[in-house]
């Protein structure tokens, strides 16, 4: 799948984000490496720490369906820059491997890079003590 096709997937599906309170919408679409695609949106709640960031709920979709291994996720959003995850996103993409993030906005900016450059220290789980 081309770029283009995926970030216009994630735009479309920014569009149904539910952010009342900050009003910042964000769109995301994953790629599987067997070619599946599974689209998320923010979705705000009034105890914003239980908010969850489009990223995460493409991820989480895609994982509840047996999809484990990705090629690449497109986000976007309305900002002056291509969009960039939050921290704790990029964590939970690190914890699926290195592929490709296209970051974007509404302009068509966009820019190319991989997890591991967006988390170049991230946890793994050969850190953890066994």
């Amino acid at each position: 799948m081309k770029n283009e096709e995926l970030l216009n997937l994630a735009k479309k599906v920014r569009e149904k984000a539910f952010a009342p309170y900050s009003k910042f919408k964000v769109g995301a679409a994953l790629l599987t490496k067997s070619g599946e695609v599974f689209t998320g949106c923010n979705v705000e709640c009034t105890s914003y720490g239980l908010t969850i960031c489009a990223e995460r709920v493409a991820l989480t979709k895609a994982v509840s369906e047996g999809f484990t291994e990705f090629a690449k996720i497109a986000v976007v959003a309305d900002t002056k820059e291509p969009c960039s995850p939050c921290g704790a996103c990029r964590q939970f993409l690190h914890d699926f491997g290195d592929f490709d993030v296209i970051l974007s906005n509404l302009e068509n900016d966009t820019k190319e890079i991989t997890i591991a450059e967006l988390l170049p220290f991230g946890f793994k789980d050969s850190d953890l003590q066994k």
